[in-house]
């Protein structure tokens, strides 16, 4: 099955969500960054990687949320891995994302995000 990692970022108690661009599917709704494995790389190593790509930033990896199956209507299904990280070093500079805004758990849900991130924001939101 595909794995797609995502990161959740957390800063002075709030928690970094990504808008994907016009050039992006789901364009306009938020999310928490990340993607798709490659090769053999592990998890943690993918989101690294995908954070630094889509972000600029180094970050560090505290600890793994339990791990979530979706499927988007007529596409492969696949697991969405969640870390919960925070930014070790750079500033965050947009290649892919159209903003950032940082948002506080409890208030995760009332920003439209794509809806595999959905579940995430429950899981972090119930901790």
């Amino acid at each position: 099955m595909l794995q797609v990692v995502c990161a959740l970022i957390e800063r002075d108690g709030k928690v970094l969500l990504a808008q994907r661009s016009a050039s992006m599917r789901h364009p306009g709704l938020w999310e928490f960054p990340g993607g798709k494995l490659e090769g053999s790389e592990s998890p943690e190593q993918c989101l690294l990687r995908e954070i630094k790509e889509e972000l600029g930033i180094a970050i560090a990896i505290i600890q793994p949320l339990p791990a979530l199956n979706f499927q988007y209507p007529g596409e492969q299904p696949f697991v969405l891995i969640p870390f919960i990280a925070y930014i070790l070093s750079g500033e965050i500079s947009l290649t892919e994302h159209s903003a950032v805004v940082w948002v506080l758990p409890d208030q995760l849900l009332d920003w439209p995000l794509v809806a595999a991130d959905v579940g995430v924001a429950k899981c972090l939101m119930s901790r």
